[in-house]
């Protein structure tokens, strides 16, 4: 399988930070262009009787503006490691969705994923969306595992 597209999925975190150089490496070394992707879901407030109420139009254009001007900082940021033809793409749904989404877009995608290393019941009850990522997806995924995490395992005699 050639690969002609690199995913790299972010939420602006360090993990993130770290998968996108990995990211960037990997659409080089294979010429394949770049696709970094944010997937976000407009704010909701759940009222004291169950009701849910939505964000207004106006929060909603507040948050797209403000992904796509955080999308554009790491397009310049992965320029500045190497890559050409970085592309943006800011997407509302559930991540894990539409990652899987997005990598069956184009035939010959990758998706590289940033992991934030939860274990036990945070992981539980959070989830993990490069778990279902990786299970869900037809596309070859590689996860990239913080550094921050894998410190927090040296220092505790895990490694």
């Amino acid at each position: 399988m050639r690969i002609d597209t690199i995913l790299c999925p972010i939420d602006f975190s360090a993990s993130s930070k770290e998968a996108l150089a990995v990211a960037v490496d990997f659409s080089k070394r294979m010429g394949a262009r770049l696709v970094v992707a944010h997937v976000y879901q407009p704010p909701t407030y759940v009222l004291p009787d169950g009701s849910v109420l939505l964000a207004s139009p106006d929060a909603l254009n507040d948050l797209i503006q403000h992904v796509e001007s955080a999308l554009d900082q790491w397009r310049k940021d992965a320029e500045a490691l190497g890559a050409t033809g970085v592309v943006t793409r800011a997407v509302q749904g559930i991540a894990w969705q539409e990652i899987v989404r997005l990598g069956e877009e184009a035939p010959g995608t990758m998706i590289v994923i940033g992991t934030h290393g939860r274990t036990g019941l945070k992981r539980l009850l959070l989830g993990s969306v490069a778990e279902h990522v990786v299970r869900t997806s037809p596309a070859p995924v590689l996860t990239v595992r913080s550094s921050d995490y894998l410190m927090g395992e040296l220092k505790r005699g895990n490694i």
